[in-house]
């Protein structure tokens, strides 16, 4: 079951997490990271079908297979944020940032306002020259 425009279901999404967490991992270590995970031969062949759409490659380490993710944290990253600008912020960026800024548990430092400013003051520099 595909539920997000990334086409990965909650399972690939949780594995693909704990590879991210781990660089690279056999089905086992996947499991560890997982919560509530499902069968070891559930998690392997949802590994393939994350192979098969092109997220995963693994490689043989003796007798034991390695998955790695192809695709980038970052490149991953900047896929999921849009998507979640996209769905929850009507595509707006600034609504994202004060959601975040609005939650209690977030406490900036002066010195943080100040990174965050410079920041998009770079990134708007940056967007008027393009």
């Amino acid at each position: 079951m595909t539920n997000d425009k990334t086409g990965l279901s909650r399972r690939e999404r949780q594995i693909m997490d704990a590879l991210y967490q781990l660089g690279q991992a056999t089905v086992g270590e996947v499991m560890e990271l997982m919560t509530d995970p499902p069968s070891y031969s559930a998690v392997r062949a949802t590994l393939r079908v994350l192979e098969d759409k092109g997220h995963v490659r693994h490689k043989q380490d003796g007798p034991r297979y390695l998955y790695l993710p192809t695709i980038p944290q970052d490149k991953a990253r900047r896929a999921a944020l849009k998507h979640l600008v996209g769905t929850f912020f009507n595509g707006s960026a600034e609504q994202a940032v004060l959601a975040l800024l609005q939650l209690s548990d977030t406490k900036l430092s002066r010195k943080d306002v100040e990174r965050l400013a410079e920041r998009i003051r770079a990134a708007r520099d940056e967007g008027s020259n393009t």
